[in-house]
């Protein structure tokens, strides 16, 4: 079952599990606009991620820590504690507007990758 789904449609899913919670927190952004006190929230996922495949790189089994890794990694929903408005209020609404145009490609991308690769596994299957 590792051939079939092997690491990079692991990655792949793990990248839209994010981009997924990040449009999330983005529409929240934008939805709590004119809420006083909402604080901004934005997901982070790469940082940590890439800390940790460098130290399953360095494992005597770099092949099965790294996918480990893969396995579990989680995103991480933060809140910017500074306001732009007199009310408290941390969103920038064309700020998040630009976000979420670019989030919407981000998945886009991952989506046709998907695609892609169903598509190549139909084609071994079907001969």
């Amino acid at each position: 079952m590792n051939t079939i789904c092997g690491t990079s449609n692991l990655m792949l899913e793990r990248s839209m599990d994010f981009l997924w919670t990040k449009q999330t927190a983005i529409l929240d952004n934008i939805a709590n606009a004119e809420t006083p006190n909402y604080k901004t929230k934005y997901v982070t996922f790469e940082e940590s991620f890439e800390q940790k495949l460098r130290a399953a790189m360095a494992e005597p089994k770099p092949a099965q820590a790294v996918r480990k890794v893969m396995e579990d990694a989680q995103w991480e929903v933060h809140e910017v504690d500074e306001s732009v408005r007199m009310d408290d209020n941390g969103v920038n609404t064309t700020e998040q507007m630009v976000e979420l145009v670019r989030n919407a490609y981000q998945l886009q991308h991952v989506y046709r990758a998907i695609s892609g690769n169903i598509s190549i596994m139909r084609a071994a299957i079907n001969g």
